[in-house]
């Protein structure tokens, strides 16, 4: 058919110009000096508005509405290419593409105004630019035109089909089974052996043990790599080019150790990507949520098991062997493991992370619910941290100014983390009954839990929507009681 040749000709030159704001992303997050970001912003602007022009010209319309109106004599793959065209084509052809372009001068900006102002703990300093983000978003979500909560529609672009409802059973189901027993174990009196957490673990040596973990984690280095950034993150154009982050905080080894493993999961996920989806509107991870569930996986489930320490502690100790030399394994296990009311969100322990999510859920839908203004929010950010956690931020850089997110207008994205922690406890439940992952774990054959993860979820992409994964990998729809199990498990037994 001439129209899929067309639509695929197009989706090319689209990938091409994505390509280049994608590494030009990456440069601004990882080594771009600061004096740089004006000028960029001026040309990514330029080569946005050029992308904007491929992703609404008149022909490609034609294509993509032509294609949709043949649906049904399409074949299935093309018919979820063309659906996902048709949802983004419905959007953005809404937008003036002079408003566009500017959006998109002041994401590549704001960033490094956030960074300025986490660092300076100086809300004042971003929030002007916060304003305009959340400003556009809202002018963006009403020019789609779609009868529903501006909420829904971004929590739907993270995460198909699912909506304040979605969320709001899930979240309420933590909120009974979840939040009491966080406050007993938070109430336990348990006493830790835990000074080590804390102590001086030089930049340098921590790198070398990130770098360690790469391997152990089966990293394919020929299609990837790793960097340094202020927020660590993972960068993908396709399944042969998967770079990450983490970040090293030489008071708090735990930092650089888990953000790395949390985004192998995330890089892995991209890696084992059938590379057929490459040039195609399926490629990359299917949602947030799922993506989320694989990071959430390899940080939680394997890397903070005591089988993981039991072989990868010795290497650490070899490269640590004064901060840690009157450290046992038990004690550091259980370090590893520490629960405790905490102020930042990527530095959370595993069972009290979710509650961090919460607080940015329940926050950006009053935003977009116009109930509160962006003035309002470290007000409110410090009254729901009292409420969730027990604890008050004392200024802004531990408190609302803590995450990237917002900066980059990425709204709707925070509730997939915890989403993606549940989805986690669902695929480990099902895989338990093919592997026995903790002898797999000892025996350090990652990559045979990699070889599972990939023949179940990774190798299809964006070709089966999240709902559809999780119904054929575990043989039931969303069921967040997994979650719970887990935790109430693991934590009853360390604390309890």
């Amino acid at each position: 058919m001439e129209q899929i040749s067309k639509f695929k000709e197009m989706l090319m030159k689209q990938k091409a110009y994505g390509y280049v704001l994608n590494l030009a992303g990456w440069d601004s997050n990882t080594e771009a000096p600061r004096g740089a970001f004006a000028r960029r912003a001026e040309m990514l602007g330029v080569i946005s508005g050029e992308l904007f022009e491929l992703n609404t010209s008149e022909e490609y319309q034609e294509v993509v509405y032509g294609l949709f109106k043949k649906f049904n004599e399409l074949d299935d793959i093309t018919q979820r290419e063309i659906k996902k065209a048709k949802k983004d084509l419905d959007k953005i052809i809404k937008i003036p593409k002079n408003e566009f372009v500017e959006y998109n001068k002041l994401i590549n900006l704001s960033q490094l105004v956030w960074e300025d102002a986490k660092a300076n703990n100086d809300f004042n300093a971003f929030k002007g630019n916060l304003e305009k983000i959340v400003a556009f978003t809202k002018k963006f979500v009403d020019y789609y035109k779609i009868d529903d909560h501006p909420y829904n529609v971004l929590l739907d672009g993270f995460e198909d089909g699912m909506s304040m409802k979605e969320y709001d059973e899930f979240f309420n189901t933590l909120k009974e089974d979840l939040v009491p027993f966080v406050k007993e174990v938070l109430n336990s009196g348990k006493v830790l052996n835990d000074a080590f957490i804390t102590d001086f673990y030089p930049r340098e040596k921590q790198k070398e043990f990130a770098e360690y973990l790469i391997d152990v984690l089966a990293f394919n280095r020929d299609n990837g790599l790793m960097k340094e950034s202020v927020h660590p993150f993972t960068w993908n154009t396709h399944s042969t080019d998967v770079r990450f982050t983490t970040r090293y905080l030489e008071d708090f080894m735990f930092s650089s150790i888990f953000a790395a493993i949390h985004e192998l999961g995330h890089a892995t996920y991209e890696q084992q990507i059938d590379p057929k989806w490459d040039d195609t509107y399926l490629d990359g991870g299917t949602s947030m949520g799922i993506h989320e569930s694989q990071s959430r996986f390899y940080e939680n489930i394997i890397g903070r098991s005591l089988e993981f320490w039991e072989v990868h502690y010795p290497k650490l100790k070899e490269i640590f062997p004064e901060q840690l030399k009157n450290v046992s394994l038990d004690d550091f296990y259980r370090g590893v493991n520490k629960v405790e009311a905490s102020f930042v969100r990527v530095e959370a322990d595993e069972l009290t992370y979710s509650l961090h999510i919460m607080i940015r859920y329940e926050i950006e839908r009053m935003l977009f619910s116009d109930e509160v203004k962006v003035e309002d929010l470290p007000e409110i950010w410090n009254e729901k941290m009292v409420e969730y956690l027990g604890i008050e931020p004392s200024n802004d850089t531990e408190g609302v100014l803590q995450d990237v997110h917002w900066s980059v207008g990425m709204f709707g994205y925070f509730p997939t983390y915890a989403l993606g922690s549940a989805y986690a406890a669902q695929f480990y439940y099902t895989m338990k009954k093919d592997l026995n992952i903790e002898e797999i774990v000892k025996a350090n054959e990652i990559k045979t839990i990699n070889n599972w993860l990939k023949e179940k979820i990774h190798q299809y992409g964006g070709s089966k929507t999240p709902k559809e994964l999780l119904v054929e990998v575990t043989g039931e729809e969303f069921n967040p009681k997994y979650y719970i199990q887990l935790l109430k498990d693991k934590y009853g037994k360390l604390y309890l």
